[in-house]
């Protein structure tokens, strides 16, 4: 067994033998651990870092835990929901009007599919460009919440770009009915927690 740990051991990075050594340690059994003091004397790590590394494995732990502690319950989602497809129709057919008003269509099926390309462009556009420019949508901004990574950083334009397209999932909003995160939020990596993190 204790050799099986050793090659484990070898293979792992210089910063994941010291998390593994402080951070992690009461993860390990006492034979890992051992594994893994063998390879640190052997590899001469400078023990000086490990406060260093201590410090901030901590603090993304601590972070985490504040994160996870503050995602909003189901009710709130449904709510930022129901509040943001009413703002989001609105948007359509305001749009949908605009353009029924500039150029006067009279054939149905350019009018159906028109109206289709403005009904996913507000949609996809909303979502993106609130969450993009403010973590927010007008639902999180009337619920005090917004979206982050799951550290807790502000999420990158990739990351909200995904986490729209994978609302179009069916059953999508259906997910919060469930679970905190939905899966738009797990597939996009992402949480919506309350804005002040208590």
């Amino acid at each position: 067994m204790e050799n099986e740990f050793k090659e484990v051991m070898s293979k792992k990075t210089d910063g994941e033998l010291i998390k593994i050594i402080t951070i992690e340690r009461d993860n390990y059994n006492p034979i890992a651990i051992e594994a893994v003091e063998i390879e640190i004397e052997k590899r001469n790590i400078n023990k000086k870092i490990f406060e260093e590394i201590r410090e901030v494995e901590s603090f993304k732990k601590t972070q985490k835990e504040k994160v996870d502690s503050n995602v909003v319950r189901s009710g709130i989602r449904f709510l930022n929901f129901m509040i943001d497809t009413l703002v989001w129709a609105v948007l359509a057919t305001i749009t949908i009007s605009i353009i029924q008003f500039l150029f006067n269509f009279s054939n149905k099926i350019i009018i159906q599919f028109y109206e289709s390309i403005v009904i996913f462009g507000t949609y996809i556009s909303y979502y993106t460009i609130m969450e993009m420019k403010f973590r927010k949508t007008i639902g999180k901004f009337i619920t005090k919440t917004k979206v982050v990574k799951l550290n807790g950083e502000n999420p990158n334009k990739f990351d909200i770009i995904s986490r729209t397209l994978y609302r179009l999932i069916p059953f999508d909003q259906l997910s919060f009915l469930f679970v905190k995160n939905g899966i738009h939020d797990f597939l996009s990596k992402t949480k919506v927690i309350k804005d002040k993190i208590e």
